[in-house]
């Protein structure tokens, strides 16, 4: 890659960038190469940001729950992890950052780039043709993947795989768009459609990332030639173990550690404390089980608290143009992780094998 296109960013990462600040500007970038690059850097940051916010949506009930710690993608040894979920993690920031280019481009923030019109003119289908303005993804692709691939500057297997998970994201965006159509014809009668391309919401790129990251792959690869680092035998092992993974299949290369416990070496902090679903309307039964998986099965018991919730209520419309509303107070039971008694027997402490999420 060109010296113009490399991208500095501060020590750990647009990740840590994020744990630091929620006002996003061009100052979490250090960049070199033409100042054209500044155009776009708060819109890749702010598209980091809402990736990092798509994650703890998906995993919001679950053990691992895409904590803070966990953007910084390393281990207690200094060695980046491979695991299943920074493999989505890698995904969904870099779905991110693309997202919100192609969305910014729609909206003509860029003088740079506009509508994708190549398509415009041809017959898509029976009744319709290509036109209009379709979001220009390729635009926001190419863009992302000048800041978020430069991130890794390494050539051993980690990096592969993270390029990989990164593209993963990015195609997850161009599979999500939807199409949209306008009738033509006389007194409305649809006799033929002009169509275009547009942006699912970011919560379908999310929701098409999760069911990747249950289906990821592990990749088996011989330890011995992992361990010779950048040498010909370690990448002849890395081709090797890419050749049967498909495009858009995310995968990760070691086994996830047990997310039940605290560990402060590795930043995870365990799910004591956290909160889980019980009661409540329209709970998904993943939600329905989430105290059982983040308590009961990982040796801790679910204690219930009342906690005071304030909430507007009993609004009036007052003429004209006014809505006036009280301060309702009610109680609310929610549901924690705690921790058992002492004298509890280990051998109900039981955990459940199925990812560690």
């Amino acid at each position: 890659m060109k010296r113009s296109t490399l991208l500095i960013l501060s020590i750990t990462g647009v990740y840590s960038a994020i744990l630091h600040t929620a006002a996003w500007s061009v100052n979490n970038f250090l960049m070199t190469g033409p100042k054209a690059y500044l155009t776009y850097s708060s819109s890749v940051a702010a598209g980091a940001h809402s990736g990092m916010e798509e994650c703890k949506f998906q995993f919001g009930w679950e053990r691992w729950n895409c904590p803070e710690s966990a953007l910084q993608l390393s281990t207690h040894n200094r060695l980046r992890s491979a695991t299943r979920e920074t493999s989505f993690m890698h995904a969904i920031s870099s779905a991110g950052v693309m997202y919100t280019l192609t969305r910014n481009c729609s909206l003509g923030d860029f003088e740079s780039c506009g509508c994708d019109d190549s398509r415009n003119g041809r017959v898509g289908g029976r009744g319709w043709v290509w036109g209009g303005c379709s979001d220009n993804v390729e635009f926001g692709e190419k863009v992302s993947k000048l800041f978020v691939d430069a991130l890794e500057t390494g050539h051993d297997t980690r990096a592969l795989i993270n390029l990989h998970n990164n593209e993963v994201g990015r195609l997850a965006v161009k599979a999500t768009m939807k199409r949209a159509c306008k009738c033509h014809g006389v007194s409305g009668s649809c006799s033929i459609q002009t169509c275009w391309l547009q942006l699912a919401e970011f919560r379908e790129v999310g929701n098409y990332l999760k069911i990747k990251y249950d289906q990821a792959q592990k990749l088996e690869m011989d330890k011995r030639r992992l361990r010779a680092g950048n040498s010909a035998d370690s990448r002849g092992a890395t081709a090797e173990a890419f050749h049967h993974i498909h495009a858009t299949e995310l995968v990760f290369l070691e086994d996830s550690p047990d997310y039940c416990t605290r560990n402060a070496s590795l930043g995870h902090q365990g799910t004591e404390g956290r909160e889980c679903l019980q009661t409540g309307k329209n709970l998904s039964q993943w939600e329905r089980r989430s105290c059982r998986r983040l308590c009961t099965e990982c040796g801790l018991r679910v204690e219930e608290r009342r906690t005071e919730v304030v909430a507007s209520c009993n609004c009036k419309f007052h003429w004209c143009c006014t809505v006036r509303c009280e301060q309702c107070r009610t109680l609310v039971a929610k549901h924690f992780c705690g921790r058992r008694d002492a004298a509890a027997p280990n051998h109900i402490r039981q955990r459940s094998r199925a990812h560690r999420r």
